[in-house]
């Protein structure tokens, strides 16, 4: 068995504690903008450095990506992309209220990729008992290369990571983006010791 890979039960453990974050997130946010937030099921799986950013750029051709990171307590540590289409992040200034020329459309995604980020992370740190600190949002320049270059100069090398992906999606504004969670190797066996210690209480 691959010493990064989670059993089942910690998989089923993690998936209720994303299912929970990613509720209680939803329903903070769809407070915050009056409006309701649609959720699909997350996904978890393992992807490596190469196959993340191929995936990425083959998907969704044209995209703007918001990247930070964040660690807490025990080396729980990562990354969160936050991706949109062209056509989302044109949108976003209607969903946070924004009047015209208030701020830039590069600050307007800075803004509500921070406000996704957090919501969720707290969510999720509350029910490991733990606390989570962040980096600087970065909007990541649009040239073709530009994920696959922040990819590989993180402040953690990685070759394998946990990925959590996350699709909202606010229906009133016809709005989509999707939250990118990347738990390097160097974290994946902290978090297992989080996993087997919450399922050793129940």
């Amino acid at each position: 068995m691959n010493p990064f890979q989670l059993t089942e039960d910690q998989q089923d453990c993690l998936q209720e504690l994303i299912n929970v974050a990613m509720g209680q997130a939803s329903d903070q946010l769809a407070r915050y903008l009056d409006t309701f937030v649609y959720l699909k099921v997350p996904s978890i799986e393992s992807v490596n450095a190469d196959n993340l950013s191929r995936s990425i750029d083959q998907h969704q051709a044209t995209v703007a990506v918001v990247s930070q990171g964040f660690f807490g307590y025990e080396g729980i540590r990562g990354e969160a992309l936050l991706i949109y289409q062209d056509e989302d992040s044109e949108r976003i200034a209607d969903l946070l209220g924004y009047e015209p020329d208030e701020l830039s459309q590069d600050e307007q995604l800075i803004d509500i990729s921070s406000i996704l980020t957090t919501t969720f992370l707290n969510v999720f740190a509350s029910q490991i008992d733990n606390q989570m600190s962040y980096s600087a949002p970065k909007l990541l320049p649009s040239s073709q290369n530009s994920l696959s270059t922040h990819l590989e100069q993180m402040t953690f090398s990685w070759d394998l990571a946990l990925k959590v992906n996350i699709h909202y999606q606010v229906t009133d504004y016809s709005f989509n983006c999707n939250m990118v969670l990347l738990i390097p190797e160097t974290a994946i066996n902290n978090i297992k010791v989080v996993l087997d210690r919450i399922l050793e209480e129940f």
